[in-house]
């Protein structure tokens, strides 16, 4: 994450890659602070065992595209709600990539569906993270169909 402030939303995407029994680091690296730092971690990434790298930054957000230039594997960008803008330029500086250098982007703030998304990623050749995967969202359709039976209860009691 490109701060420390981000880790609040994160541990979101830290816990979800947990319960799928996915190794996690967590680290600050700042695109424009320590932009070594940030080159060095994505161009050793893959040799570290690293499958995907999820990047959370807000305002100019220019972590993930900087880490996706200096990599082969998927980078995932995670655009950071901040007091200006609301995290719309996180968003669009996020999305915006140049061809060749793709970031595959979710919604502002979506740290846990970046690590659903890393999650399936990853289980292309995973059958046993396939079916991790496959159970969540069984869980996901159950609770929506028994909200679905309890309002349709209470509609027909009105």
């Amino acid at each position: 994450m490109g701060s420390d402030s981000d880790f609040l939303v994160v541990s979101g995407a830290v816990k979800k890659l947990k319960s799928f029994g996915i190794p996690v680091e967590a680290r600050v690296i700042s695109a424009h602070r320590t932009p070594a730092v940030a080159a060095e971690f994505a161009g050793r990434a893959e040799e570290n065992g690293f499958g995907v790298i999820i990047a959370a930054a807000g305002k100019a957000a220019h972590l993930a595209g900087v880490l996706a230039a200096c990599t082969t594997l998927p980078v995932i960008g995670v655009p950071m709600k901040s007091d200006a803008l609301e995290g719309l330029d996180a968003l669009l500086a996020t999305v915006q990539m140049p061809s060749g250098i793709p970031v595959a982007t979710v919604a502002i703030d979506g740290a846990e569906n970046a690590a659903i998304l890393a999650a399936e990623i990853l289980a292309v050749g995973s059958p046993e993270l396939s079916a991790k995967l496959r159970d969540m969202k069984k869980q996901l359709a159950d609770k929506v169909a028994a909200k679905d039976r309890a309002v349709r209860q209470e509609a027909a009691g009105l």
